[in-house]
C-alpha cells in the first residue's frame, strides 16, 4: 500500500542558483585550503602558487556569493 502526501498548488523552489554557485566555490576553495594543508605537513616547502590563490580566493569569493544569496532571498521575502 503506497501513500503519497503532495500538497498541490504549493511551490517548493530550491537554493536560488547564486547560492549554488557559492557553496560550489566555498568548497572547492575548501578543497585547495585542505590540500594546501596536506602539501605543507609532508613537508613540501614551495606550494605551488595558483593552488595557495585559489585556497584563499575561491573560498572567500564562494562565501561572499552564499552570503548576498541570503540577503537577496530574506529581503525578497519581506
Amino acid at each position: 500500500m503506497k501513500s503519497t502526501t503532495k500538497e498541490t498548488g504549493v511551490a517548493t523552489p530550491g537554493k536560488p542558483f547564486l547560492m549554488r554557485v557559492g557553496i560550489g566555490l566555498f568548497g572547492l576553495g575548501m578543497l585547495a585550503v585542505l590540500a594546501v594543508f596536506i602539501m605543507f605537513a609532508a613537508g613540501l616547502e614551495n606550494l605551488p602558487l595558483w593552488l595557495s590563490l585559489a585556497a584563499g580566493v575561491i573560498t572567500s569569493l564562494g562565501l561572499l556569493l552564499a552570503l548576498i544569496a541570503l540577503v537577496i532571498e530574506a529581503r525578497a521575502k519581506d
